[in-house]
């Protein structure tokens, strides 16, 4: 059984976002903890990452949701651990029109593939990711990529609760890992 590592953007992801919710149902999964959820610092982000993925017993897989996609791809060629994939959602574009001022040490992530197996889940209509945006992240990252339809930024405001279909994706993703 592999360590699960959850990695929330902006702001933490909420009591009712989908990422917490997961954590409740499943002892496996466990979240990584930077300084400041709401003033995100890239290089204390990556070594919170880092601290996290270093308290595991096997590679882990990760579950980033938006500007932690990002963190992601920056950490990845630097990166000094193993880890057994990771699953994407809602990766925001740093140079679009509605973008997070706070994180503009996120901003220009590597456009490289990253070097373990990646999935990457979008939304038709995200405010903070454009379709387009998201489909060039995957080519870029390497990823594989699931298109779920019209679900906004895909956080607790789109009102999917535990997210089953989020859930279903991952557990198929989880289980090619092997």
């Amino acid at each position: 059984m592999s360590d699960i590592i959850t990695l929330p953007g902006l702001g933490g992801s909420g009591e009712s976002h989908w990422q917490t919710l997961w954590e409740r149902d499943d002892p496996a999964m466990r979240r990584f903890q930077p300084s400041s959820w709401d003033r995100p610092i890239l290089s204390d982000w990556i070594a919170a990452l880092e601290r996290e993925i270093s308290r595991s017993k096997t590679p882990p897989i990760l579950i980033a949701h938006s500007l932690a996609c990002q963190l992601i791809a920056h950490w990845a060629p630097v990166k000094k651990t193993a880890i057994l994939g990771a699953f994407l959602v809602a990766a925001p574009d740093p140079t679009g029109e509605i973008y997070l001022a706070e994180a503009g040490s996120f901003a220009n992530p590597p456009r490289q593939r990253l070097p373990f197996p990646s999935l990457l889940v979008a939304s038709t209509d995200d405010p903070f990711g454009p379709f387009d945006h998201a489909c060039r992240s995957a080519e870029s990252w390497g990823s594989a990529f699931v298109d779920v339809g019209p679900r906004g930024h895909i956080n607790a405001a789109s009102g999917l609760g535990d997210w089953p279909e989020g859930k279903a994706i991952f557990g198929r993703f989880r289980a090619e890992l092997g």
